[in-house]
């Protein structure tokens, strides 16, 4: 999640309800015997992160239908571009996909130079997934709720650390909400993915970290760190006894999403193809999405493309207010 920052998650519920009648598309054109080998699935951050791990268990469960491997390849670097840049300039032959978060289509919004344009380069497959964000405090930081935080903020201005794991990434862009919010200034740390920036906010180095719930609630569990509030207007079935913000700043909400893209000339039906698998596939696993705060999304390609261009141009706004840049 911006990630974007959705004004409400009601029509993009609407939207999953897709992954149940994925079955009712049109027919597609029959595959050419695809996939005959295996399937290289590019995630632009490490692993270990809520990236990573919602893109394994996609690839696990594509695996399985396929009869034929769908293997990780985690490429981190400059801010997802690398990664990025290896599926756009692969063959168009559907054997290398992208799966990536909404830093995907925000991030580079916010560098002088990106060796290739989202909007062109890439064929939207699938939206797979919408996630809530967790505000997480350091254990040491000793405030328990999104309240304390705000008036220690306001009391300490700038003094603050939270991490982002990428810039321009949904939890950068509600970080820069918040801000606005709740008028207070934060220092956004950024960081080469999720998973170093919670070791060292467990380890006290840095003070706050927003992110994808699913980083973060195995830690709160744990009692390693705190998630003070969840960033979806309700509370969610994984953590019910964590408030949300809206609790605090009525309204308040933001979250990342997920999704899967090939090289911009990959043939339509292989894409149509993709995505009905992909739909398939998160019918299946809906419900181990919903246990890690997930909200599935599934749809179709066009509604995924329109959904990627909303994106572009809420994040564009806050961007442009809070003078986000990487270079």
């Amino acid at each position: 999640m911006m990630i974007r920052v959705l004004t409400s998650f009601r029509p993009v519920l609407c939207m999953a309800c897709a992954v149940l009648a994925w079955t009712c598309a049109p027919p597609l054109l029959a595959q050419e015997s695809y996939p005959t080998k295996p399937v290289r699935l590019v995630i632009p951050f490490p692993p270990g992160g809520t990236l990573d791990k919602v893109g394994r268990m996609l690839a696990q469960r594509l695996s399985d239908q396929w009869g034929q491997s769908v293997v990780i390849d985690n490429r981190p670097g400059g801010n997802g571009v690398i990664g990025g840049d290896a599926v756009a300039k692969a063959p168009a032959d559907a054997y290398t996909l992208l799966f990536n978060a909404s830093t995907f289509v925000t991030a580079p919004l916010t560098m002088r130079s990106v060796p290739y344009k989202t909007q062109t380069d890439f064929a939207p497959i699938a939206l797979v997934a919408l996630a809530p964000l967790s505000i997480a405090v350091s254990n040491k930081l000793g405030v328990s709720d999104l309240k304390s935080l705000i008036q220690a903020a306001k009391a300490q201005p700038d003094a603050f650390n939270f991490a982002t794991g990428s810039i321009g990434s949904a939890g950068h862009l509600c970080t820069a909400k918040l801000e606005q919010a709740a008028g207070i200034s934060l220092r956004v740390v950024p960081y080469k993915g999720t998973a170093p920036a919670f070791q060292d906010l467990i380890g006290g180095q840095i003070e706050g970290f927003i992110d994808p719930v699913l980083g973060s609630v195995q830690f709160h569990r744990n009692q390693q760190l705190k998630v003070l509030a969840v960033t979806s207007l309700q509370r969610l079935p994984n953590l019910p006894d964590v408030a949300t913000a809206a609790e605090s700043l009525p309204g308040f909400e933001c979250a990342s999403w997920y999704g899967l893209w090939a090289p911009a000339k990959t043939a339509r039906e292989r894409v149509q193809w993709l995505n009905a698998e992909v739909n398939k596939a998160l019918a299946s696993i809906k419900d181990r999405l919903v246990a890690d705060g997930l909200v599935p999304a599934g749809g179709s390609v066009e509604s995924f493309a329109r959904f990627q261009e909303r994106d572009i141009a809420v994040s564009s706004k806050i961007i442009s207010d809070k003078k986000i840049t990487l270079d």
